[in-house]
């Protein structure tokens, strides 16, 4: 396939190369993780399905590829200083972890909302925690007091070119381990998953189509491609709790111009595909990385004509990171 030559670092701030410097400088510390497959569930949605496992990933999640090349971005001077960075969870532990590798300090601001699961994976990790109200206002200006306080370097979850070409690697290696796949389902929230992914594949295929997956609950996305600019919703209510960001400046245009539509799903979607994927798969997957799955069953695509060459499809399990206890208490109640 010739390179998709419109794809470049001046108008979307990353491009191919950007995402392959990244993938060799993230290579010695990242897992290149598996890709399964399921006859069962690829005879439950009448295609093949190829399921990138980045539950698998270091700290549970995608997230550490996009925040280990950020933090090994840095120069002498900024690593000394640390980062920072505000984050309801996967972003947050996987900044931690990345900082640790490096022997750098790690300032993460977490809501005080945020799943009990991901803030002890920042503790682990030796992240240095301050809790902020749940609003994005009382994130933001917690955070910019720690960068005042200690000249750290802020490290944003998704808005960042460094954060965007680390997560792009994805593709690279989906598209090395299954070089068949003809349309690719991602996560979307803040949108540097799925930018990345975006960039990187059809830059590498041009013809191969890109979807998001989203909460109905939280359709910030589908309602900017819609509205054709960013749309942010006053509040969201889903049960996937990574997926409630809204687009940002960097992220925008790239879903605005690349992404070729959102399939969004109700939450009951999510949790049949989060047990099909324990179930079936024998994988751990939170809620947020299930959705690609659950999209991918849903009536919206599987009775759609657009849809109808989608034979081989890239499903990206975006992380693994969730609360077992009310699992673990039932189980001893039994």
């Amino acid at each position: 396939m010739e390179p998709n030559s419109e794809i470049t670092k001046e108008k979307y701030g990353v491009d191919i190369s950007s995402i392959r410097e990244a993938q060799v400088r993230i290579d010695p510390y990242i897992h290149k993780t598996p890709v399964f497959t399921s006859g069962s569930l690829n005879d439950m949605c009448r295609r093949k399905l190829f399921f990138k496992c980045e539950c698998f990933q270091k700290g549970g999640a995608f997230k550490f590829r996009g925040a280990c090349n950020a933090i090994f971005s840095l120069n002498e001077d900024q690593a000394d200083k640390g980062v920072v960075t505000h984050s309801s969870g996967n972003h947050a532990a996987a900044l931690a972890l990345a900082a640790d590798l490096r022997d750098i300090p790690a300032y993460v601001v977490i809501p005080n909302n945020a799943p009990n699961c991901k803030i002890e994976n920042v503790i682990r990790y030796s992240g240095q925690i301050t809790y902020s109200q749940p609003t994005l206002q009382s994130r933001e200006t917690t955070t910019t007091k720690i960068m005042q306080e200690t000249g750290a370097v802020l490290i944003h979850p998704y808005n960042d070119v460094r954060i965007i070409s680390g997560q792009g690697t994805i593709a690279l290696e989906l598209l090395e381990q299954a070089p068949e796949i003809d349309t690719i389902i991602v996560p979307i929230s803040g949108g540097g998953l799925i930018s990345g992914v975006a960039l990187a594949a059809k830059s590498i295929n041009p013809s191969i189509r890109i979807l998001a997956a989203e909460p109905c609950g939280a359709n910030d996305a589908a309602l900017s491609k819609a509205a054709g600019e960013i749309v942010k919703l006053p509040e969201t209510n889903t049960i996937a709790d990574g997926l409630r960001a809204s687009l940002g400046s960097l992220t925008w245009p790239v879903v605005r111009d690349l992404v070729d539509a959102v399939i969004t799903v109700e939450d009951h979607e999510i949790i049949e595909a989060t047990k099909l994927c324990y179930e079936v798969l024998k994988v751990v997957v939170e809620p947020s990385g299930a959705i690609g799955l659950a999209a991918v069953l849903s009536d919206s695509f599987q009775n759609n004509p657009a849809w109808k060459d989608s034979n081989h499809v890239g499903i990206v399990l975006s992380g693994g990171n969730l609360d077992l206890g009310v699992l673990w208490d039932s189980i001893c109640g039994l």
